[in-house]
């Protein structure tokens, strides 16, 4: 991002999945501009757009609401820290007190529901020295999973979804997520990846996690000489079949249990 200085004009996008709350920001910008140069260059409705956008626009700021479906404004500003430059951003919240007091903490600047004017001018006037948010500060406002892996692809950030991953892989330095048609490299070890979807992944290798959905039945493996290797896990719609380690037996029962 340029340093912003009050000769610069701050090229805003605003991002919000609410018509009425776009609307009411862009003309708050607008009534703006006569005492802080600012150009609204574009609208979004989702988080997807927006890192979308951001990567193929010049963009300083964005005005970001956090509770949007999908992928909500924290996730979104965690992607945005993959970027070299990323723009700053200012959290647009309806939080209740409590919450905000995170914030506050984390000294993260933020907009409350519904936007006064006063306070948008006191937050653009703070941009210049504004330092991008941490990914530490986002661990601790986090409230959930994240739906989107980010992957680095030709230098661009690629949204994968989690529902299209059937397990990831950890071999030598890197951890590989496996969708249907392709695999991707990820920057995530494997021991986060379990616990940010220890709910939705089984841990049944050391090497391996596997998605619940993808999961079509447990078999005893064997050798080419016929003999048994131990479990393996049957995928849905891929060929290959998994390694259940001994010490992750337990979870084939638990899943067998809960299926």
């Amino acid at each position: 991002m340029n340093e912003t200085t009050t000769a610069h004009v701050l090229r805003v996008l605003i991002v919000d999945d609410e018509a009425l709350a776009r609307r009411r920001l862009r003309d708050l910008l607008d009534d703006s501009q006569k005492v802080f140069p600012v150009r609204v260059v574009g609208e979004v409705e989702t988080g997807v757009e927006a890192l979308n956008w951001v990567q193929n626009s010049e963009v300083d700021l964005l005005l970001l609401d956090i509770h949007m479906p999908d992928m909500d404004g924290l996730e979104l500003a965690s992607h945005l820290l993959k970027m070299k430059s990323p723009p700053r951003v200012i959290f647009v919240t309806a939080y209740n007190e409590h919450a905000l007091r995170a914030f506050e903490l984390n000294a993260v600047d933020y907009l409350m529901k519904p936007v006064r004017i006063d306070r948008l001018i006191a937050a653009l006037r703070k941009v210049p020295s504004l330092a991008p948010i941490s990914e530490t500060q986002l661990n601790r406002l986090a409230a959930g999973a994240r739906r989107y892996l980010p992957v680095i692809e030709r230098s661009k950030i690629e949204l994968v979804p989690i529902e299209d991953i059937y397990y990831f892989k950890a071999e030598l330095k890197y951890v590989t997520a496996k969708a249907l048609k392709r695999e991707y490299i990820l920057e995530d070890p494997l021991t986060k990846l379990e616990e940010e979807y220890k709910n939705e992944f089984l841990r049944i290798h050391r090497s391996y996690l596997v998605a619940r959905h993808a999961v079509q039945s447990f078999v005893r493996g064997e050798s080419e000489e016929g003999e048994s290797v131990g479990w393996q896990v049957v995928l849905k719609d891929l060929p290959e079949k998994l390694p259940v380690s001994r010490r992750q037996r337990g979870v084939l029962d638990e899943f067998i249990k809960n299926a």
